[in-house]
């Protein structure tokens, strides 16, 4: 069994799924087709994403199930997602104590996070610099209802350990927040070594940019991590469910509106609003999640869309052929 270590234009990389070198076997490279999509002499074409497991064999190449699909909203005509990582076991939202972090990014990732099948883990980064990270994690997990937050610093080791407790068993993690960050310091912390290089934060504490693809690092006794070039804004796809378990503190309390079709905002007799108004919801709170709501019908909407075209396009296609067929005397009409 191989895995996708890395994916650039033209060509895939494959490592043994034991690690590199396992059992002997150097990484392989295979071809893509000029759409980016990997030959398959079993199944279709698809394209391939850091962390697909493949078989490969002298006669056969064939892309297993995958377990978990990480995703982000695109912007190209010709698809509407991408898959970001697959096969992933935990996501690691990692989010920055200084400069202040930003609890509505911390709900977008966790959002995609829950949409994947993996489970969500948000570590807050760079603990070392700040004096008040135990307030952090508190509004952290507010914004996470249910996810494990934990504070870190690579540089010092503070938090690794429960870090390390919170990982658990998982065998692949992929590390997805915003540039600055500390990823690639995280990285190297859980590697052991320097896998990757780190970059330096700008004067306005904004990161820069120092992993500029995605690929599948081993790290010691036999896991994988899958490093994600740092976000600016992160277009989500989300189904209902993902939204309602990042937010199921307002789902809660939705329970309570006296009407089953409340939209939250100016009904009589929700408990939302009225919780807002009381000061036990933060307003910013349901702002968030009137938004991503939206984000996410909207996005459903495209894909239906999208699903209805390629029917379309399809029973078109077919009936050219049986036409074609028909004039060419391949077929007769009754």
């Amino acid at each position: 069994m191989w895995r996708v270590s890395r994916v650039d234009r033209g060509a895939v990389r494959l490592v043994a799924d034991g690690g590199l070198g396992a059992a002997g076997a150097e990484p392989i490279m295979l071809a893509t087709h000029r759409d980016g999509t990997l030959p398959m002499t079993v199944g279709d074409p698809v394209v391939p994403a850091v962390g697909d497991r493949v078989m490969v064999d002298a006669d056969h190449t064939l892309l297993m199930p995958r377990t978990s699909e990480l995703v982000r909203d695109t912007v190209g005509k010709s698809s509407l997602v991408q898959v970001i990582a697959s096969n992933v076991d935990v996501v690691v939202v990692t989010e920055h104590l200084e400069p202040v972090p930003a609890l509505g990014r911390i709900e977008r990732l966790v959002t995609i996070a829950w949409r994947s099948g993996a489970t969500p883990l948000v570590v807050l980064t760079k603990a070392d610099l700040v004096d008040d990270a135990d307030h952090w994690v508190a509004q952290a997990s507010s914004a996470a209802p249910g996810v494990e937050v934990v504070a870190v610093s690579a540089t010092s080791g503070a938090g690794m350990a429960d870090l390390a407790a919170a990982l658990g068993d998982a065998v692949t993690i992929v590390l997805v927040g915003p540039s600055g960050a500390g990823k690639s310091t995280l990285v190297n912390a859980l590697a052991g070594s320097e896998v990757m290089s780190t970059g330096d934060v700008r004067g306005d504490g904004r990161g820069m940019h120092t992993t500029t693809h995605r690929e599948l690092i081993p790290l010691p006794g036999g896991r994988w991590l899958i490093d994600t070039p740092g976000v600016r804004s992160v277009g989500i796809v989300a189904t209902e469910e993902a939204v309602a378990a990042t937010f199921s503190d307002i789902e809660e309390l939705a329970a309570g509106c006296r009407f089953g079709d409340c939209l939250h905002t100016t009904e009589p007799g929700c408990a939302v609003v009225a919780a807002v108004e009381a000061g036990e919801l933060p307003e910013r709170r349901l702002d968030s999640w009137h938004t991503l709501r939206r984000e996410a019908f909207r996005q459903a909407a495209r894909a239906d869309s999208r699903l209805a075209a390629e029917k379309t396009r399809q029973a078109k296609s077919l009936s050219r052929t049986i036409r074609s067929m028909k004039a060419s005397g391949q077929i007769h009409s009754r």
